[in-house]
Order: structure tokens, then C-alpha cells, then sequence
């Protein structure tokens, strides 16, 4: 439980207003590009309003003011901030929108940015893996998790980083959006394969060892809830993974078996 007082009709009128400018933004954004491009998919608009919604849900109202004292509530905060809201975020492509409504000569001194070799490392789906399943672990078997919730500077940068760290580990295994370091589908499908692993061990680690001031029930059941919740997420994630890659190489067995008929 925080040892700092925290006026939550306060956080409920910041996160509302960061999630209208969110959203007006990315509309304003979509109307301003279909001007001079293709009319901007539906589809988008709804992934960013669920997205956004996500975001809001785990950071205000109800659910976060219960995720302070409740475990269980902490880790669907941690599904929809982590893990959904990254995923849906990245499936409404920002960055082609951010690309396609600002002029040519921006947009092309942000793609230029975007093969910088610091960008390159940051979005090897190897180390956005580490960032995100790593500082899990570091947040839930270390004193982290209690200082979250006695230091609200603390409380702050971790909510940022769950978020970060799920988006860019979501954007650097499915390709929807604008993306200049691309990595093999042998490379990506054994990451995921591993950081799987990672986030379904650290769930039975916090069954059997549940972080300090964190009730035993509380543990159980937010570990769980994590590992099922966590996994049924990462299925999306391996679905689209993988019909990606169906499609690059279907060309490839068409034009083999052609070949092989001849």
C-alpha cells in the first residue's frame, strides 16, 4: 500500500486528457493524410481507440486505484498497460500515419533517423526482448515492485517503461508499421519463442514466490492470470507472426513447385 497521498481525481483528469489528446490527434492525423492519400483504414482508427483505451483503464479509475493495494488488479493493469494496449497500438501503424501527414522533406529526415545504428539496436527484437520480459523480472523479483508503490517518481517510470518496453518487443517481432531494420522470421519466431518462456517462468516464479507485502492468494492468483492472460496475448502475437511469414514465402513454394512440374 503507497505511504504517499495520491489524489486520484487528479490522475483520472491528466490520463483522461492524455488519452482525448491521444485521440484527436491520431484522427486529426488520418482526415489531414487522406487529403493527398488513400482513405486511412477503419481497422486503425479502432486499434488506436482500443489501444488508447487500454492505457487509460490501467493508469485511472477503479482499476488502478485497486491495483495500489491488490495484486491480482496490479497484473490485469500490467496485461492491458504491457501487453494488449502495446500490441493494438502497433497494429493502428502511428508511424506511417506520423509519415504520411507530415511534408516529404520531414518525413524523410525522420525515416533517415529511424537507420540510425542506436534505433537498430534498440529495435532488435533481441533487445527489446531483454527490455521487456528482463525488466519484468527485475520488477517482480526485486525490491522494485514495493518502491513502485512508495515513491510516485518511481510509480511514474515504470508505468512508462511497461508500456516502451511492450510496444517496441511488439513492433520488433510483427512488421505493420513503417519498420527500417528488418530481421529474418527464423530470428523473430525463435526470440518470441524464448521471451515466451521468459514471461511464462517469471508467472511461476511469482506463484511460488509472490513479491514482498504481496499476499500468498494475491499472488496466486495475479501469477496466474499473468501466465494465462500473458499467454493468450502472445497467441495473437504468434498468429500474425506466422501468417506473415506464410505469405513472404508463398510466392517462393508457388514458384517452386511450377518449376518442379516442368
Amino acid at each position: 500500500m503507497p505511504n504517499y497521498s495520491v489524489d486520484w481525481l487528479l490522475i483520472d483528469w491528466i490520463v483522461g486528457l492524455f488519452i482525448f489528446i491521444m485521440i484527436f490527434i491520431y484522427i486529426a492525423a488520418a482526415l489531414l493524410s487522406n487529403r493527398n492519400y488513400r482513405t486511412w483504414p477503419t481497422h486503425r482508427y479502432i486499434c488506436w481507440l482500443a489501444g488508447a483505451a487500454c492505457i487509460g483503464l490501467s493508469l485511472s479509475g477503479p482499476l488502478a486505484r485497486l491495483a495500489h493495494t491488490n495484486f491480482t488488479a496490479h497484473m490485469v493493469g500490467h496485461l492491458l498497460l504491457g501487453m494488449l494496449g502495446p500490441l493494438l497500438i502497433a497494429f493502428s501503424a502511428p508511424m506511417t500515419l506520423l509519415l504520411r501527414t507530415l511534408p516529404v522533406a520531414v518525413s524523410r529526415r525522420i525515416t533517415n533517423g529511424l537507420k540510425n545504428q542506436a534505433i537498430r539496436t534498440l529495435m532488435h527484437p533481441a533487445t527489446a526482448s531483454v527490455l521487456n520480459i528482463g525488466g519484468l523480472w527485475v520488477l517482480y523479483t526485486t525490491g522494485l515492485y514495493m518502491l513502485m508503490h512508495h515513491n510516485p517518481l518511481w510509480h511514474i517510470l515504470i508505468h512508462i517503461h511497461i508500456f516502451a518496453a511492450g510496444y517496441f518487443f511488439t513492433v520488433s517481432l510483427i512488421y505493420v508499421d513503417v519498420t527500417p531494420h528488418r530481421y529474418s522470421y527464423r530470428v523473430r519466431a525463435v526470440i518470441l519463442i524464448f521471451a515466451m518462456a521468459g514471461h511464462g517462468m517469471l508467472s511461476k516464479h511469482i506463484y511460488a514466490y509472490p513479491p514482498v507485502s504481496v499476499p500468498a492468494e494475491q499472488g496466486r492468483l495475479g501469477s496466474m492470470l499473468m501466465y494465462y492472460g500473458g499467454d493468450a496475448i502472445d497467441l495473437i502475437l504468434v498468429f500474425w507472426l506466422c501468417m506473415q511469414w506464410y505469405k513472404s514465402a508463398r510466392p517462393l513454394v508457388f514458384a517452386t513447385t511450377i518449376h518442379s512440374r516442368d
